[in-house]
């Protein structure tokens, strides 16, 4: 049975036949000119490098001290997990669940998701439980708040310098590198993996159209 590689304008409606990009080539719909895709090569490896540096720089973010607090006198410097811990025994225990879920263990999950994922994907293997995962990227993405919590800093940073002082060090610059990755990660569309996943599984190098298939190409630019 022959097959073919269709995609749908979102905005006409248009049937097309995906063509195969190359380098930084993008297609868009030749009715309305609406941009259909991008070269999903190019994409993942610059997603894949991404998602490597941010976990390294979570690594990072999380081992140096970013907080000096006031704690009966005391002043003391702590870790984001040391916070929470802090929060925990202070009875701010759902406080501090919060912040440890959305600024430790969504974003952790997230990027290990991306990882399990695109390393098989970039040597032309497609990992077990593809599916799942993904979907697991797609329902803790909307969770993972880094950016809420460079917000904060900055409220602290201005308003609570008597009882927490941000600490000016390593864990400080790398979550503000993390929050800039993260805003690109975020703009990597999971479907992507899914479409070249179909490829491998089909034998095919993803993206290469099927030459029979009687639809004309989406234009490439």
């Amino acid at each position: 049975m022959q097959r073919y590689d269709l995609i749908a304008c979102h905005e006409c409606d248009a049937l097309l036949h995906k063509p195969r990009l190359a380098g930084r080539e993008i297609a868009r719909c030749p009715r309305c000119d609406a941009l259909l895709y991008r070269n999903s090569t190019t994409q993942i490896e610059r997603i894949t490098a991404l998602a490597v540096a941010a976990l390294v720089t979570f690594i990072i973010a999380q081992t140096f001290p970013i907080l000096e607090m006031d704690l009966n006198g005391t002043r003391v410097q702590t870790t984001l997990i040391g916070a929470i811990d802090t929060l925990w025994h202070q009875d701010m225990a759902v406080v501090g669940v919060m912040v440890f879920c959305s600024t430790v263990l969504f974003p952790l999950v997230e990027m290990a998701a991306l990882l399990y994922v695109l390393l098989p994907i970039r040597r032309g293997v497609v990992p077990p439980g593809l599916n799942l995962v993904l979907r697991t990227i797609q329902l803790v993405r909307p969770w993972g708040m880094i950016e809420v919590f460079m917000l904060g800093i900055v409220v602290t940073i201005v308003k609570m310098v008597s009882l927490a002082r941000v600490v000016p060090d390593a864990a400080l610059f790398a979550f503000g590198a993390l929050t800039l990755m993260t805003a690109v990660v975020l703009m990597f569309d999971p479907r992507t993996v899914w479409d070249i996943a179909d490829d491998l599984r089909a034998g095919r190098t993803p993206g290469r159209p099927d030459p029979a298939a009687p639809l004309p190409d989406a234009p490439r630019r």
